[in-house]
């Protein structure tokens, strides 16, 4: 049995406005990584153009119609980077932007990681690393033996693929041919206390995901406007999943945070807030 496929036309990508709303967004974590004093800025900043080409260009999704079946799931299975997704889904109106100011408060729905049912827009409780993808796979099958189109897309971290869980859904997607699920690997070189490369053998990644039957490639995970042409060509005619190994720079978008590591548990000071708002054009 095939996916159920949803035809679309191409779309040009607005490349000048999806800059800004990367931009806009990262300086919207920033902000809310100041006022909590949490961690995990660096890894939010490094994927801000995948999500920015996602939400503002990829996919077909309607906020006021959070449970839509046919709607596209976006599963950020990098769940430490929770700050990204929560300000994307409220600039794109899925509740308050007021609402941003209780990131990880008592009481409050935006915990650190991606709670369950509780904030429209969140597909799935993510953190414990390995989990995004096997629950993608999960959605892409319901949705075939319902005859449901719509795309699955990925946001794992590249620390991520050091999880067995990861490959194993990897191997169901290849095998149950969910050319519909695709994989974005924000490659920022970097996990908790170490270079990836340091902690597990990564490299090749790209060839990692081509040997387990992806169709895989090679992106720059910053060019908003290639992000956005990859990813709105799903499926690509391949008969595969498709994994896009996007290679990125920890802290992208703040010259005082880009690469350094430090920023994976540090929150910026007020007067850094004002500097890195500078930096990203925002004042």
């Amino acid at each position: 049995m095939n996916v159920a496929v949803r035809k679309t036309s191409a779309k040009t990508p607005d490349v000048a406005a999806l800059k800004k709303q990367a931009a806009i967004l990262r300086g919207k974590v920033i902000e809310m990584s100041h006022a909590a004093q949490a961690a995990h800025l660096a890894s939010s900043l490094s994927c801000a153009d995948v999500l920015a080409a996602a939400y503002w260009h990829v996919l077909d999704i309607d906020p006021a119609k959070p449970l839509d079946p046919l709607r596209d799931r976006f599963i950020l299975s990098k769940g430490h980077a929770a700050a990204a997704l929560f300000a994307t889904l409220a600039m794109k109106g899925y509740f308050p932007m007021e609402e941003l100011a209780t990131y990880c408060q008592d009481g409050g729905r935006l915990a650190e990681h991606p709670p369950a049912n509780l904030l429209p827009g969140v597909e799935a409780a993510t953190g414990s690393l390995g989990h995004g993808l096997p629950l993608g796979c999960g959605m892409a099958l319901s949705g075939r033996i319902k005859g449901e189109a719509f795309n699955v897309y990925a946001l794992l971290s590249d620390g991520e693929n050091n999880e067995g869980s990861v490959w194993e859904a990897a191997m169901f997607a290849a095998a149950q041919k969910l050319e519909n699920v695709c994989v974005i690997v924000d490659y920022n070189k970097w996990q908790a206390t170490a270079r990836s490369n340091e902690t597990l053998m990564l490299a090749p990644l790209h060839d990692k995901w081509a040997a387990f039957g992806w169709d895989a490639h090679e992106i720059d995970g910053h060019d908003v406007g290639a992000l956005a042409e990859a990813m709105q060509n799903i499926p690509n005619g391949s008969g595969k999943p498709v994994a896009l190994i996007a290679h990125t720079i920890k802290g992208k978008g703040v010259s005082f945070m880009e690469d350094d590591n430090n920023w994976h548990y540090r929150a910026p000071t007020a007067d850094e807030v004002v500097k890195a708002h500078k930096e990203l054009g925002l004042v």
